[in-house]
C-alpha cells in the first residue's frame, strides 16, 4: 500500500481553482450590484418626481459616467501592480502603491471635477432647454464634489481586491447604498415636516456626495483599525510623498485601461444616439436590452476580476505555470456561466420584456434584440475576461487597439451601415436597432477571439521562457 501525499488530478485542480475564483468573485458581484443600485434608485425616484428632472438626470448621468469611468480605469491600474507585489511578498511596496494611488486619484479629480462643475460642453451637445440645463448644472455640481471621493474609494477597492479582501469593499458598498436610497428619497421629494425642500435631481447629486464621502471615511477607519493592514506599513508616517517612478508605472498601465473602458462607454452612448434617430420605439426597445445586458454582465465581470487577481498574485510569486492554469480554468468557468445565463435569457425573453413594458410595439422591438443577447453576452464575457487577465500580466495597449477597432470600427461603424442600409443590401430583419446589435455582437466576438489568442500565446511564451531559464541555471 502506497503512503504519501494525495495525487493532484486535473479535476481536483480545476475544482480548487474554481473555488478560489468564486470565493473572490461573489463579493465583487454583490458590490457591483450595489453600485448599480445607486443609479437604479435615483432613476425610479426622479422619474416619479418630474419628467424634467428625469431628463436632466439622464443627461447629467451620461456626462458623469463619461468622466468618471475613464478616470476610474486609470486609477484601477493599482490592482495588477499590487497583486503582483502581494504575490511576491513585497508587502511594504504594495502598501506604498496605495499611497501613490491616492495621489493619482487626487490629481485626476482636479481634471474631472472641473469638467463637471463647468459642464458647458455637455450642455451644448445635449441641446437641453434652459430649464433642464439649470437642473443639470445643480446635479453635476454635487457630483463634482463627489468625484474625488469616488476616485479615492476606487483606490481602496483596487487595493483590497488585489490582496484578496473584496469583502472589505462589498460591506462599504452595501452601506453606501443603504445610506443613499433614503437620503435620495428625502432630498428629491422633500420632507416638509423637517423643513427639507424638494430639490429634484439636485438632491440626487447631494445624496451621492454624502454617500461617497461616508464610504471614504469608513474606508479610512478600516485601514487604520484593521490589523490585517499592519503588514503593508500604511500607518505611522502619514501619506507617503509622490514617487515619480511609481506614478509613471500607474499611468503607463492605467491610461490604456481608462481609454479602453471609455471606448466601451462611448460606443454604447453613440449606439443609443444613432438608434434614437430611428424613433422612440426602437430606442425604447434598445434601452431594455441594454439595461438587461448591463445587469447580466456583472457575473463575467466579477469572475474576470477574481481570476485576474489570482493570476497577478501567482505572477508576483513567480509561479507562472499556476498563473497559466488559473487563466485557463477561469476562462472555462466564466464562459460556462455566461452560456448558462445567456441561454436562460433567450428562453425567458418574453417574460423578461413583460417586466419592463406593457407597450406591444416596444415589447416587439425589445424581443427582436433579446434574440441576440445570448451571443452578445458570450462575446462580451470572452473579451472582458481576456482583457482582465492580460492586465494581470501588465499588458494593456494591445487590448486598447483591438477593442477600439472592434467597438468603434466593426461594432459602431458596421452597425450604422446595417441599421441605415447604407449600401442598399441589408436584409430587412437586420435594419433598425437590430443592425447595431448584430454588428456589436460581431465586434465583441472578434475582440474576444483576438485577445484570447494573444493571452494564450503570451502565457505559453512566458512559461516557455521560464522553463528555458531553469534549464540553463546551474545546479546548486
Amino acid at each position: 500500500m502506497r503512503i504519501g501525499p494525495p495525487t493532484t488530478t486535473p479535476a481536483r485542480l480545476w475544482r480548487d481553482d474554481a473555488r478560489h475564483i468564486a470565493t473572490l468573485a461573489w463579493p465583487v458581484l454583490v458590490g457591483q450590484l450595489a453600485v448599480l443600485g445607486f443609479a437604479t434608485a435615483d432613476t425610479v425616484l426622479v422619474g416619479r418626481h418630474s419628467a424634467t428632472d428625469l431628463a436632466a438626470f439622464a443627461i447629467g448621468t451620461a456626462a458623469y459616467v463619461t468622466v468618471f469611468i475613464g478616470l476610474m480605469g486609470v486609477v484601477l491600474a493599482i490592482g495588477p501592480i499590487v497583486g503582483q507585489l502581494y504575490g511576491a511578498k513585497r508587502l511594504a511596496e504594495a502598501g506604498n502603491q496605495l499611497h501613490q494611488g491616492v495621489w493619482l486619484a487626487l490629481a485626476l479629480a482636479v481634471l474631472g471635477s472641473s469638467l463637471l462643475a463647468f459642464p458647458a460642453p455637455f450642455l451644448a451637445l445635449s441641446r437641453a432647454t434652459p430649464e433642464v440645463a439649470e437642473k443639470i448644472r445643480g446635479y453635476l455640481l454635487g457630483l463634482a464634489f463627489a468625484l474625488p471621493g469616488s476616485l479615492l474609494f476606487t483606490v481602496y477597492r483596487g487595493f483590497n481586491t488585489a490582496v484578496s479582501r473584496p469583502k472589505a469593499v462589498m460591506v462599504l458598498q452595501l452601506g453606501g447604498l443603504a445610506l443613499k436610497v433614503p437620503l435620495s428619497a428625502a432630498l428629491i421629494s422633500g420632507v416638509p415636516a423637517l423643513g427639507v425642500p424638494a430639490l429634484g435631481v439636485t438632491g440626487c447629486g447631494l445624496s451621492t456626495l454624502a454617500a461617497v464621502w461616508t464610504q471614504v471615511l469608513a474606508a479610512l477607519l478600516v485601514l487604520r483599525g484593521d490589523p490585517f493592514y499592519d503588514r503593508f506599513a500604511l500607518r505611522g508616517h502619514g501619506l507617503a510623498r509622490p514617487h515619480r517612478a511609481s506614478l509613471r508605472a500607474l499611468l503607463r498601465l492605467g491610461v490604456p485601461m481608462g481609454l479602453t473602458i471609455l471606448i466601451e462607454v462611448t460606443g454604447f452612448a453613440f449606439m443609443a444616439i444613432f438608434i434614437a434617430r430611428l424613433g422612440a420605439t426602437p430606442v425604447a426597445g434598445h434601452q431594455i436590452a441594454a439595461n438587461l445586458v448591463s445587469l447580466i454582465f456583472m457575473m463575467p465581470l466579477a469572475l474576470s476580476n477574481a481570476t485576474s487577481t489570482l493570476v497577478a498574485q501567482s505572477i508576483g510569486a513567480n509561479r507562472l505555470h499556476a498563473a497559466r492554469r488559473l487563466g485557463w480554468h477561469g476562462l472555462q468557468l466564466t464562459m460556462a456561466m455566461a452560456a448558462v445565463i445567456g441561454a436562460l435569457v433567450f428562453v425567458t425573453r418574453e417574460a423578461i420584456v413583460g417586466l419592463y413594458t406593457r407597450d406591444a410595439a416596444v415589447a416587439a422591438a425589445a424581443l427582436s434584440l433579446l434574440s441576440w443577447v445570448a451571443l452578445f453576452h458570450l462575446g462580451d464575457a470572452l473579451q472582458t475576461f481576456a482583457q482582465f487577465v492580460l492586465r494581470a500580466w501588465r499588458i494593456t495597449v494591445v487590448s486598447l487597439v483591438v477593442f477600439a477597432l472592434a467597438m468603434w470600427g466593426l461594432g459602431l461603424g458596421g452597425g450604422y451601415m446595417l441599421a441605415f442600409d447604407v449600401w442598399g443590401i441589408t436584409p430587412a430583419p437586420w435594419r433598425s436597432a437590430t443592425g447595431f446589435w448584430i454588428a456589436s455582437t460581431a465586434g465583441l466576438w472578434c475582440a474576444g477571439v483576438v485577445l484570447t489568442a494573444v493571452l494564450l500565446w503570451m502565457q505559453n511564451q512566458r512559461t516557455r521562457d521560464l522553463a528555458q531559464d531553469s534549464a540553463l541555471r546551474p545546479a546548486t
